[in-house]
């Protein structure tokens, strides 16, 4: 029988379609090398001295996680003349009193465990409170941002610098000074910023995206560039009009001045401390209708203080308590000061010596209504911590007409007595929700934790959205 065989291929026409099928391969690596180049070229890895976009930043280092969203802060390394050696000045910075014991802890001051709060407070609350001043803003600030979580110690990563320059106590040194001149007031001062204009980061945004914390108000640094009159020329150097001061009293006619909060003796380390806090104080019973701590200016003729202390003297012992701190009684014995706010519903809080006061603060912190009579002491100047657009004041304090007090129109007790106790309440629960927004907590690395922001998460928050908003500007000039 016969075998079937098919005959073997024909390698001439098998040739074609070898070279068909070898260049269509061809074409199809081509174009995939072509798709990831470009892919490639579309998300670039940006050079050192380029700052990362935002959304990459937080990425990189504090991710979405850590709330670090709009980008991280690099804080400068500033030799130690700056910051660390005016501590070591601590006996010779303010003439009154030495501030060694207040720039103990960081700048928090020592612990109030042994201290006239211990009788004041229960002792589960004694913890998170220190005797604290306000002239420690700096260091307070500075040791808070070296260990937030949205700090980077890579530079290119950042979106906005900190200078952690202590220029309140540079300058505060010499305001006294019998001998001290207008020279000694702006050396340390002139000093820093030829050190900053050195760095590459400054240079590359003029100082748009940089930013500065100052323990004094801004009329200590803005002497006249002319000379004579109170104070440093710091805010008033060319070299610092891009920069943005966080200050305790801000100039509102200059936007690169941002109103902070004067430091309490307050410094929580958790969201649960500050919990404790607020359902302590939010159940204190307040027996007095208002109150008022401050020291009178018999020298100035008209004294509203003068006034205020009338006023309560007229409404009675048992409507207004007051407390003189006359010669420095109320810095020394803050206990004094947070025993009285915490009986009353709500504390006055005329201008100090400038137009704001640490006592709106610790008013605050104890949970009482402050009662203003110059928009400036606050409405004009906290506006990253008070809420304070479209008549959002009035949640959380009363203004008086200081004109119709003086001319006899209205009385403090009347005033204050007829607002309907359940406005009180809810404007008690207000201020009550807004402590931890005006506190500088003792907390490190991811902060008082649980999402609650303190006074640095907030300047933090408010730094990063103006450094991208600046961004815009500078990087098309």
């Amino acid at each position: 029988m016969a075998t079937c065989r098919p005959e073997p291929p024909n390698a001439a026409a098998r040739r074609p379609r070898l070279v068909v099928l070898l260049l269509l391969a061809f074409f199809a690596l081509q174009l995939l090398v072509s798709l990831a180049f470009r892919s490639a070229r579309s998300t670039p890895s940006p050079p050192a001295d380029v700052p990362v976009p935002v959304s990459v930043a937080a990425r990189r280092d504090g991710g979405e996680d850590s709330g670090c969203e709009r980008g991280l802060v690099y804080v400068y390394d500033l030799p130690a003349v700056f910051n660390e050696e005016l501590l070591g000045l601590c006996h010779a910075l303010a003439p009154w009193y030495s501030l060694c014991p207040y720039l103990a802890n960081d700048g928090l001051g020592l612990p109030a465990e042994g201290t006239n709060l211990s009788s004041l407070l229960p002792r589960e609350l004694l913890g998170s409170w220190y005797a604290s001043d306000q002239f420690a803003l700096e260091h307070i600030v500075h040791r808070r941002l070296l260990s937030h979580r949205c700090r980077t110690a890579d530079p290119a990563r950042a979106a906005a610098f900190f200078v952690p320059f202590y220029a309140g106590l540079a300058v505060g040194r010499h305001l006294w000074a019998a001998n001290a001149t207008d020279a000694d007031r702006d050396r340390d001062c002139v000093a820093l910023l030829e050190w900053l204009h050195a760095q590459p980061h400054y240079r590359r945004s003029r100082g748009w995206d940089h930013f500065i914390a100052l323990g004094r108000i801004t009329w200590d640094f803005r002497r006249s560039p002319d000379g004579g009159g109170w104070g440093g020329s710091f805010l008033t150097m060319p070299g610092l009009a891009n920069v943005t001061r966080l200050v305790i009293e801000r100039d509102p006619w200059d936007d690169m001045d941002v109103g902070i909060p004067y430091p309490t003796g307050f410094h929580p380390r958790t969201a649960a401390d500050v919990r404790a806090w607020q359902r302590y104080v939010a159940r204190s019973p307040r027996p007095r209708l208002f109150a008022f701590a401050g020291a009178p200016r018999s020298s100035i003729k008209g004294d509203f203080r003068g006034l205020l202390l009338e006023e309560c003297q007229a409404a009675g012992a048992a409507a207004c308590a007051a407390l003189d701190c006359a010669e420095g009684r109320c810095i020394k014995n803050n206990a004094l000061v947070m025993q009285l706010f915490m009986g009353a519903r709500f504390c006055l809080q005329p201008r100090g010596d400038s137009f704001t006061r640490r006592s709106l603060f610790d008013c605050m912190v104890a949970g009482a209504v402050p009662v203003l009579f110059w928009r400036r002491t606050a409405y004009r100047q906290y506006g990253w911590f008070l809420p304070v657009d479209g008549g959002r004041e009035e949640e959380w304090s009363v203004f008086i007409d200081r004109h119709a007090l003086r001319a006899g129109n209205l009385t403090l007790r009347g005033a204050l007595a007829a607002i309907p106790e359940s406005r009180v309440r809810q404007m008690r629960k207000r201020v009550v929700q807004l402590i931890p927004r005006l506190v500088y907590s003792a907390a490190d690395g991811t902060g008082l934790g649980g999402g609650m922001k303190d006074a640095v998460d907030v300047m933090v928050d408010g730094m990063l959205r103006r450094a991208a908003e600046q961004r815009r500007s500078w990087r098309r000039s």
